[in-house]
């Protein structure tokens, strides 16, 4: 499959853009790293590939059909903050299984232990709420994953377990990964491929 963004504009103010006619492209089972400075619009452009954000001019399409709203987006995004993703009132499994039932494999994959499952979401590390995010994000209808600095909050043992699990999963289920940072030595190791935003951002700052 092939996720495409074309011609992609985005300002909060008229005439002042964060990004303008940005084109980017990712097909299934490819790992692409995206790097940018902070503030240069990596998180809106993760936000208007993944449906998250909708003020925007240029077209996003799957296989070159424009993603349909209101079912399951096979377009995935996973924030660099999980606790925020989270509703603080449910417990961890109800979290886990609100579109989907989670398979066992998945679970095993992110090292998600059963105790978990019935816990709150702030008696969790942010690793561990993070290994939650992958693992509800990977659906069997989900067909990418836009991964915005997603390990930058965890320590380097806890983000190589979790990258490795994502890699291992991306291969099984043929998924794309835009992998953003700013880390370019996490990216060089993760990617197949480097995109930076400054190349494809015709902003003038």
């Amino acid at each position: 499959m092939h996720l495409k963004g074309e011609n992609l504009s985005f300002g909060y103010k008229k005439d002042h853009f964060i990004l303008k006619d940005v084109d980017i492209s990712l097909y299934s089972g490819e790992v692409l790293g995206l790097i940018g400075d902070s503030g240069s619009g990596k998180s809106t452009l993760c936000k208007i590939l993944s449906g998250y954000e909708n003020n925007y001019s240029g077209t996003v399409s799957l296989d070159g059909n424009k993603i349909p709203s209101g079912i399951y987006n096979p377009v995935q995004l996973i924030f660099q903050h999980p606790e925020k993703a989270v509703n603080p009132k449910w417990k961890m499994e109800a979290i886990l299984n609100e579109g989907h039932v989670v398979s066992q494999d998945i679970l095993d994959s992110f090292g998600i232990k059963k105790n978990w499952l019935n816990r709150w979401p702030n008696e969790l590390s942010g690793g561990e709420l993070q290994r939650f995010a992958l693992a509800r994000a990977l659906g069997l209808e989900t067909k990418f994953l836009i991964a915005d600095e997603i390990t930058t909050m965890v320590d380097a043992i806890t983000q190589a377990q979790i990258w490795e699990s994502i890699l291992n999963m991306v291969e099984e289920l043929n998924i794309g990964v835009l992998v953003v940072s700013h880390d370019k030595n996490l990216i060089n190791k993760l990617c197949h491929d480097v995109l930076y935003l400054s190349d494809i951002n015709t902003v003038n700052y």
